[in-house]
């Protein structure tokens, strides 16, 4: 049997897929300690920004949500889904649409922090006391315009 992962789209002000986001975002929280939004502020940064998604047989296995000026508010992957490339083809149909694309991440997250730097994410600083919870975390940068188009080959996948 195949497997068909199809892209979709929630744009800015839709919110066809937040719950299934949410849940999986918990998913991963309750499991991993990362992505430790509150419900309220995550459902309100979902539902103003572009969200790219893959579905597979209607279910939702990862997600980037992005706003406007190319800033990834929160990216997840099921974790039964990780290592077949889902991450890399979200943040390419981001660097695809944006001149600029950036993030934060905890200093303490070593899977997020390895990820990014393998795509060619830079620390452009260190921000104490960052999260709610008092963590601390890096703001990253994609650089250099050749990693944007080697990237850009991942969104014809």
């Amino acid at each position: 049997m195949s497997v068909n992962v199809e892209k979709r789209t929630d744009p800015p002000g839709e919110s066809d897929y937040a719950t299934a986001a949410w849940e999986l975002k918990e998913r991963i929280r309750s499991a991993e300690g990362v992505l430790r939004q509150r419900r309220g502020f995550f459902v309100d940064a979902y539902r103003r920004s572009t969200a790219h998604l893959l579905v597979e047989n209607d279910r939702l296995v990862a997600f980037a949500s992005v706003r406007r000026d190319g800033y990834i508010l929160f990216l997840a992957v099921h974790p039964d889904h990780r290592g077949r490339g889902h991450a890399e083809r979200l943040i390419a149909d981001v660097a695809a649409n944006h001149r600029s694309v950036t993030c934060h991440a905890r200093t303490t997250n070593r899977r997020a922090l390895g990820f990014y730097e393998h795509l060619g994410f830079e620390v452009i600083r260190r921000i104490d006391d960052y999260y709610e919870d008092g963590g601390d975390a890096y703001y990253l940068k994609l650089g250099g315009e050749s990693l944007r188009e080697r990237l850009s080959g991942f969104v014809g996948r």
